[in-house]
């Protein structure tokens, strides 16, 4: 991943700034955060193919795991197979952060958003690759769903993380509060479907079609 690939603009929205321009003083210092992370960070990602049941609100996954959530059974209609996947930018960035929380803490808040507007961005280009892969069979993607948003349970970190090996394919691993370590990374569902219905890869937070059957509440 290159720095042209970055958008500031997601920068700046992780640090507040909705419609409001940074000065140029905070802009360069977001370019100098968004390359040190880059230059340093070793991003990897692990993903897998389940069956999966979708029924009165749950979500049966691999004929084993059973996840209650109305929101992402919501997500997953018309789905028989789902992707569960995870990402990280590894442990550099967590040091990075950590140093400057130390040494400059204007400058920690702002490598805080870049590392954030990275992972997402990284997450966009996997699944960019996973979609093209799939469409050779004819095949759809549905948005990311991860664990936290609406009612799906942040517990279930520990399934995801389980049934990918996480922790030696990528390095990846869940606190005892079920934090994500290194905490730059991302776990999430993806559901697969045989008719395009046109998903924005970002998922319903950046989406304008509100009447969607498969809107995140």
């Amino acid at each position: 991943m290159e720095l042209k690939d970055i958008s500031q603009k997601e920068v700046f929205r992780y640090l507040g700034y909705q419609n409001n321009v940074a000065d140029k003083t905070t802009q360069n210092i977001a370019i100098e955060c968004t390359t040190e992370l880059l230059n340093c960070c070793r991003m990897n990602y692990t993903y897998k193919t389940f069956c999966c049941a979708v029924e009165n609100g749950k979500v049966i996954i691999d004929n084993r795991i059973i996840i209650e959530s109305k929101n992402l059974s919501k997500n997953l209609a018309e789905c028989n197979e789902l992707i569960l996947f995870a990402a990280t930018l590894g442990t550099q960035a967590d040091i990075l952060i950590q140093k400057y929380t130390h040494l400059d803490m204007s400058k920690a808040v702002i490598m805080q958003a870049a590392a954030a507007a990275i992972i997402e961005q990284y997450c966009d280009q996997c699944q960019n690759n996973i979609e093209t892969e799939l469409q050779k069979q004819t095949l759809f993607l549905r948005p990311r769903f991860s664990p936290g948003y609406g009612d799906f349970d942040l517990k279930h970190q520990k399934d995801i993380i389980a049934l990918l090996d996480c922790n030696r394919k990528i390095g990846l691993t869940l606190t005892d509060s079920l934090l994500l370590a290194p905490c730059k990374s991302v776990t999430a569902v993806m559901g697969i479907s045989n008719q395009n219905r046109h998903c924005n890869i970002k998922g319903c937070e950046v989406c304008t079609k509100t009447n969607c059957t498969f809107r995140r509440g």
